[in-house]
């Protein structure tokens, strides 16, 4: 099934590509949140590919009404993550893909095309980054740790989540040796698998943002939990905290000061 959903991806990815290096008719879903024509195209070549080859589960799509849909057996697609950064040029956009078997975690892939990185996991066969087996970074100082944090939508227009975002900001910089704001939930987990940070977190995330990330990341020995350190539910918590596990219980006691 892995090797098919590369293919898929990669195929869908040409897509995502072409209209990266063209202007972008950009709608707007709400103040702070876009999608464009190539968003729903990737989703639609996905789903149609899928369905043909994976009729065992259902899809479950950013793009597309979910309502009717149970979370059971489900492949769950973000065409585009990091679509701000694909409409104004930013490399830090991918693929998302999700596989899970009776609500537990099965298959996840994240592909970057812009810069040909492919990460992928089956559970309890390890991560990977184009092949060769990634792990997070072995750092235990949470002083020396890199940090990357996403902005909820809603800080445009609701105030409650933008103090929230201002109080943890202040709470975690000065205690960490950096942030970072890239724009792609899906990459942030996959930087953590790969060592390249050591900890991530955010708010009002959806599940197809984060559904494949936490795959890789867990395979690659990370931690990926709510805001109270239990273990992240998707379609259900608020806040996700991810690391490389040896931080863990440090960050979130600093998140929840």
């Amino acid at each position: 099934m892995k090797k098919r959903l590369i293919k898929i991806i990669k195929e869908a990815s040409k897509i995502l590509v072409k209209g990266y290096h063209k202007d972008k008719e950009v709608q707007f879903k709400a103040k702070k949140d876009l999608v464009t024509k190539y968003d729903v195209a990737v989703e639609n070549y996905l789903k149609k590919e899928f369905s043909k080859y994976f009729k065992e589960f259902n899809i479950i799509a950013e793009e597309s009404d979910n309502k009717d849909l149970i979370f059971e057996n489900s492949i769950i697609i973000d065409p585009i993550d990091g679509t701000t950064n694909f409409v104004n040029g930013v490399p830090h956009t991918a693929i998302s893909v999700g596989v899970y078997k009776n609500k537990k975690p099965f298959i996840g892939i994240v592909y970057n095309p812009i810069l040909d990185e492919l990460y992928y996991a089956k559970v309890n066969k390890g991560a990977y980054l184009n092949g060769k087996r990634i792990s997070v970074s072995k750092e235990k100082d949470f002083q020396k740790s890199l940090i990357a944090t996403g902005f909820p939508y809603s800080n445009g227009s609701c105030q409650d989540d933008l103090n929230i975002v201002i109080k943890q900001m202040k709470n975690i910089l000065p205690n960490c040796q950096d942030i970072r704001r890239l724009g792609s939930a899906a990459l942030d987990l996959c930087y953590i698998a790969r060592g390249t940070y050591e900890g991530y977190y955010e708010m009002n995330l959806k599940a197809w943002d984060v559904s494949a990330g936490i795959i890789i990341l867990s395979e690659a020995g990370g931690k990926v939990t709510n805001e109270k350190g239990n273990k992240y539910k998707l379609f259900e918590d608020k806040y996700i905290i991810a690391s490389n596990k040896k931080i863990h219980k440090f960050f979130i006691e600093q998140l929840n000061k």
